[in-house]
């Protein structure tokens, strides 16, 4: 392909080959001034392996580059894995944003949080709007998902139609928003859907993901089955549906609802404002809540996913400034285990069990539907749009094979599962990668943003894993010790042969040793006696505990 030629393509910077963290861009035009446009921004959660860090956003540098030829940030809904990179990046793009009233509403929240919401150019755009932005015809196609207003985007280009689905399912009855536009989408495989790029969380489930209205009888009917104690419902602030379920539930029961954590509040506000929740009760506010019967009570709260800091966690720890549970209360968990999060989940329901909290979870009653489609809604999507080319995104590696491989069954002519950085070609003969660009991680790590591979973020996983040792001495004029060693250490164990006094006994120990061992010459120079210090205290952890921890020797010159 000449340099010089018109092209359309598609490069994923984040969420292929991983569920969440998406960054989908478009290119279309000749290399030299070829005009892109960012579909989603979004963000994923720190564990264990990212000690310190709370949000991990995709590296957009290969965009940074080319910022004077980027058009716009698109988003297709407000889950914070789709849009939450926005604010904390946008500085250095300094586009415009579109989207939805729901989604915009809690685009501004976040902006103000950062201090821009007077620079960012933040377009409201009307549910089934249409724009324009360059070679780019965008129109937004209503879906149902677990958050209001998920949006498919049908891109025209002068190359042919993509179909970009964002996260979606098929609900007949979602309790909020409208159902899938089915002739929208009906249309657009009428005119010539020439890509679809499209979700891939449960292309290994079989049949249909369930329905809002279902889990709403359920909850309804659970609630109803506790006439005493108090009552606590946790599941993701962002379903508003599964919110007004549990308020129905409440008030269908003679119990009044709390709103407990901060996204909790946020949520009711983004979707009161796009005119949802309009027939409930006024909330309960939590020091009002203290004082009502417990009977007469229900609290919602985030931390359905074991989050340390969310409401339900702190309620568990006994923490809470206004809240608390205990023997005769129930929490139900209406949400399902993200995996990864297993291990702060069990340990969050643990800690409730043992203040004497019922807990009742998905595997219990039938109080969860997944927002993504099973394999017959993917059978439907594809009935309905006929695309020529399936580029399945949103998913770990081996859902974006299986999706591939799941699209080809159904007669799509061609497919390819691409890895986040493949710069992907689309033409009507199918999509090839014809380009692997820079891409990777950006860590959040309390207002610094750093990249996953900095030496910082390799020296605190080392610092996790086998400690930390300081040691410190001053040298005389003559060369000789003056002070020290002094040994510091934070995360060193102890046993009944060492205690962590004995431990650093016998570090300091070999770290005078190393010093008298020293030359003249090497004495004077205090790069070398930092560094034969250091090995040699590093030689004499390893020997007594059989780890290697970070050492840091620091020499003075007196």
């Amino acid at each position: 392909m000449r340099s010089d030629e018109n092209g359309l393509y598609f490069l994923p910077l984040g969420g292929s080959g991983e569920i969440g963290m998406n960054l989908n861009l478009y290119g279309y035009g000749p290399e030299e001034g070829r005009k892109w446009i960012i579909v989603d921004f979004g963000v994923t959660f720190g564990d264990l392996t990212t000690p310190g860090v709370d949000i991990i956003m995709p590296d957009p540098a290969f965009i940074e580059e080319r910022r004077d030829d980027l058009l716009a940030i698109v988003l297709t809904h407000a889950h914070e894995d789709h849009m939450g990179a926005v604010a904390h990046l946008w500085e250095r793009f300094r586009c415009p944003v579109y989207a939805t009233p729901f989604t915009a509403y809690l685009m501004r929240d976040r902006l103000k949080e950062k201090g821009l919401l007077d620079q960012v150019e933040l377009h409201e755009i009307p549910l089934g709007g249409r724009m324009t932005l360059g070679p780019f015809d965008l129109e937004f196609i209503t879906l149902t998902h677990s958050i209001p207003e998920p949006n498919a985007i049908a891109i025209r280009t002068p190359e042919g139609l993509v179909l970009h689905t964002g996260d979606w399912k098929i609900d007949p009855d979602p309790m909020i928003g409208e159902a899938t536009d089915v002739d929208a989408i009906t249309r657009l495989g009428d005119e010539g859907v020439l890509a679809i790029v499209c979700d891939s969380t449960n292309v290994f489930s079989e049949g249909r993901s369930g329905s809002e209205g279902d889990v709403r009888e359920q909850l309804i009917k659970l609630v109803g089955e506790h006439k005493t104690g108090k009552l606590a419902i946790a599941s993701f602030a962002s379903n508003v549906a599964r919110m007004e379920t549990a308020i129905k539930a409440a008030e269908a029961n003679d119990r009044r609802v709390c709103l407990v954590g901060r996204s909790m509040h946020r949520m009711a506000g983004a979707a009161k404002h796009v005119g949802l929740l309009a027939d409930v009760k006024p909330f309960v506010d939590e020091e009002e809540a203290a004082y009502f019967p417990a009977e007469k009570i229900l609290y919602l709260c985030t931390g359905s996913q074991g989050e340390p800091r969310a409401a339900l966690s702190r309620i568990a720890e006994g923490t809470h400034r206004n809240v608390s549970l205990g023997r005769g209360d129930t929490v139900i968990f209406s949400s399902r285990v993200i995996p990864g999060n297993e291990i702060g989940i069990f340990e969050l329901q643990n800690k409730l069990a043992e203040a004497g909290v019922k807990i009742i979870t998905e595997s219990d009653r039938e109080i969860h539907v997944s927002g993504h489609p099973c394999r017959e809604e993917l059978r439907a999507m594809y009935n309905w749009a006929r695309p020529r080319i399936a580029i399945p995104v949103h998913g770990e590696r081996r859902h974006l094979i299986e999706h591939a491989r799941f699209a080809r069954s159904l007669q799509v002519p061609h497919g390819i599962a691409p890895r986040n950085g493949d710069l992907i070609r689309i033409t009507q003969d199918g999509a090839d990668v014809v380009d692997e660009v820079p891409h990777g991680r950006l860590h959040l790590d309390g207002s610094f943003i750093t990249s996953a591979d900095h030496d910082s973020m390799r020296e605190r996983r080392k610092m996790a894993a086998t400690g930390y040792i300081g040691v410190a001495l001053a040298i005389d004029e003559r060369g000789q010790l003056a002070s020290g060693p002094d040994v510091r250490q934070a995360g060193l164990p102890e046993d009944r042969e060492y205690s962590t006094e004995d431990f650093l006994d016998g570090l300091a120990e070999a770290a005078e040793q190393a010093f008298d061992r020293m030359g003249k010459r090497e004495r004077k120079d205090p790069d070398a006696v930092e560094e034969i210090v250091r090995r040699a205290v590093r030689r004499e952890a390893t020997k007594i505990w059989g780890k290697k921890p970070i050492v840091d020797v620091i020499v003075l010159e007196v």
